[in-house]
């Protein structure tokens, strides 16, 4: 392939169906790790009841392939990509998919990066949204 040594990252945010339960996020969390090491796809997942804002990286075919199957995943919607770019690097290597939800341990990270007291990935701008996926991992380093 012409573009498998082109590495880009891309973030986007989702609504979450309203019948998503603790189960079913478990499940795409853990069917998430396991495709996205076979797939050479690594990342950072936050989760509300509400929203998905994901960042994943790889290479630029495989990233995608995976935006196919986001978009018909029948668990979310209203999929909107935030960001791509190329990346000389990947942030989150060792991190199949990393994950953090909002806690009161963290709620200062997400407030830092929200333009309200709730958490809506929609509104944040790509920097915001980069940034706040980087400070989320760090944490989890």
């Amino acid at each position: 392939m012409e573009d498998a040594h082109i590495l880009m990252s891309m973030t986007y945010a989702s609504r979450a169906n309203p019948d998503v339960s603790a189960n079913d996020f478990n499940e795409i969390l853990q069917q998430a790790q396991v495709n996205n090491a076979t797939n050479g796809i690594t990342g950072m997942l936050t989760f509300n009841k509400d929203y998905f804002l994901q960042t994943i990286e790889g290479p630029r075919a495989q990233i995608n392939r995976l935006l196919y199957s986001l978009i018909a995943d029948p668990r979310h919607h209203d999929l909107q990509v935030i960001e791509t770019r190329e990346l000389k690097h990947r942030a989150w290597s060792k991190w199949s998919m990393n994950y953090a939800s909002p806690t009161e341990k963290n709620a200062a990270i997400y407030l830092k990066y929200s333009t309200t007291i709730d958490f809506n990935p929609y509104l944040l701008s790509a920097e915001a949204a980069y940034n706040l996926m980087n400070e989320l991992s760090d944490q989890h380093d």
